[in-house]
């Protein structure tokens, strides 16, 4: 194999460190529909010291903006379903609640972007018809207080807004739902350098059809994967598949411009009977494995280089909430304040399970996860950057490179992509697959389940 120069990967690792900056976020929704929950000061301090620096809430309530100033944490707000006939109707009544749930409150505090309603399709109060004009109005007033190119608009979809999501590749919208609110929403959302707001549970569509879905493919675990028989894509999680159906409904309707943030998702911790899979241990793993997963960076096999982006559900279990049991054991804390199972928040929880520089140099040997995962090749990178990062890992990277040598058990399949991915993978399980050590220039991301290239094996870190 011909080594490139170490100048050249310089340039790969300059990339690397800057995808790396720009990688996916987690925060957390603040929900209140309850009567036992700490004072909103309290709850500041909480996810001050957890290191959490992004929530989005259900409203503008002032307490909690107020406990929020100065506290450098980002902040989505949002104007309730009830309010979005009035916000259509007149945009002096979007004037007025901007001047005093918006602009009375920032920049002290961090509002980053507004959801006009809530899962407004699925609103039975039948509000659908007032979204986009409200959304509009909302915009306009934010503009009378040069705040609009601050503050993103937006708002939040259910997953049932799509007319069919399985295979991935089918997603689409649903047909009445298109022509009156979908296509205008997408236009003003591209208009406006906005993002859409999505809401995923694999939790609900893993309780549905547990006997037909895997309980790993839907907690992030290892599994067999599921292949997409429209565009051949593998997908090793219903997370993942559940986004991708998002973005192809986008893609028919020609809005892949549109980036979009998973605004609501995770698990219960306790359940009612019909909640299938509702548990501690499932809600940790759930959680904890789409922290790790998001924070690596990469994106979803349709989009791999859009980073995932996602605030959990949610900060409290919330005991006012109607419904099942589980409704009201979403929860990350206790209204106590104790965490109700243990699990990484941030990106320095994450790399805190990673190797760390001792003597010199070399790397004390601790997984960065406790799930396994493997780095492979993005297969829609140009030939030279996989060649490139390919030779650095066999090369000055040290990864073992003799089974994609000629004659040896995993040259074939005898492409590029296939060795860049054998190479990858050796680089990042030498380095105890530490974050970061997966980017090679944008060139490779990290899966949760066995890469299949014939008939090699490749090696893990443990």
């Amino acid at each position: 194999m011909a080594f490139f120069s170490s100048s050249f990967y310089l340039l790969l690792l300059l990339s690397s460190i800057a995808l790396s900056e720009a990688a996916g976020w987690v925060g957390v929704n603040y929900g209140r529909i309850a009567d036992d929950l700490p004072s909103p000061d309290k709850v500041v301090k909480l996810l001050k010291d957890q290191g959490i620096d992004r929530i989005k809430l259900y409203d503008t309530d002032s307490a909690v903006l107020t406990a929020l100033a100065n506290s450098n944490i980002s902040v989505v707000v949002a104007l309730p379903n009830e309010l979005l006939s009035s916000a259509a109707a007149d945009s002096s009544f979007t004037d007025s609640w901007v001047q005093s749930s918006i602009s009375h409150f920032y920049p002290s505090t961090k509002i980053d972007a507004i959801a006009v309603g809530n899962e407004v399709f699925v609103d039975p109060n039948n509000t659908t018809k007032f979204l986009v004009p409200a959304m509009k109005n909302v915009y306009t007033s934010l503009q009378k207080y040069n705040l609009h190119s601050s503050i993103k608009i937006s708002s939040p979809i259910a997953l049932t807004a799509l007319a069919s999501s399985f295979p991935t590749s089918s997603g689409s919208f649903k047909q009445d739902l298109i022509e009156p609110v979908i296509k205008p929403m997408l236009a003003f959302l591209r208009q406006t350098q906005s993002y859409l707001m999505v809401n995923a549970y694999p939790f609900f569509a893993y309780a549905s059809n547990s006997d037909k879905i895997s309980l790993d493919y839907a907690l992030f675990q290892d599994n067999p994967g599921v292949v997409d028989s429209g565009n051949g894509l593998k997908y090793s999680s219903l997370f993942e598949a559940q986004i991708d159906a998002v973005f192809a409904a986008m893609s028919a309707l020609k809005y892949d411009d549109v980036k979009v943030v998973v605004t609501e998702t995770g698990w219960p911790s306790k359940g009612d009977e019909k909640d299938v899979g509702a548990s501690e241990e499932n809600a940790a793993s759930y959680n904890g494995n789409l922290v790790k997963r998001v924070l690596t960076g990469s994106g979803t096999p349709l989009r791999p280089n859009d980073p995932l982006n996602v605030f959990l559900f949610a900060l409290f279990n919330e005991n006012q909430k109607p419904g099942p049991t589980s409704e009201r054991n979403y929860g990350l804390f206790y209204p106590n304040q104790q965490r109700v199972y243990d699990i990484p928040l941030t990106r320095a929880d994450v790399e805190s399970e990673a190797p760390t520089m001792v003597n010199g140099g070399s790397k004390a040997q601790v997984p960065s996860s406790k799930g396994q995962t493997w780095c492979v090749a993005n297969g829609k990178t140009a030939a030279e950057r996989l060649q490139a990062g390919l030779d650095y890992a066999c090369g000055e990277g040290g990864a073992d490179c003799r089974p994609i040598q000629p004659g040896s058990t995993c040259y074939n399949p005898n492409s590029v992509e296939a060795h860049a991915s054998y190479a990858f993978n050796s680089y990042y399980q030498k380095m105890g697959r530490a974050s970061g050590t997966c980017e090679f220039g944008g060139a490779a991301y990290v899966v949760s389940q066995p890469p299949q290239y014939g008939k090699c094996e490749f090696p893990t870190g443990n």
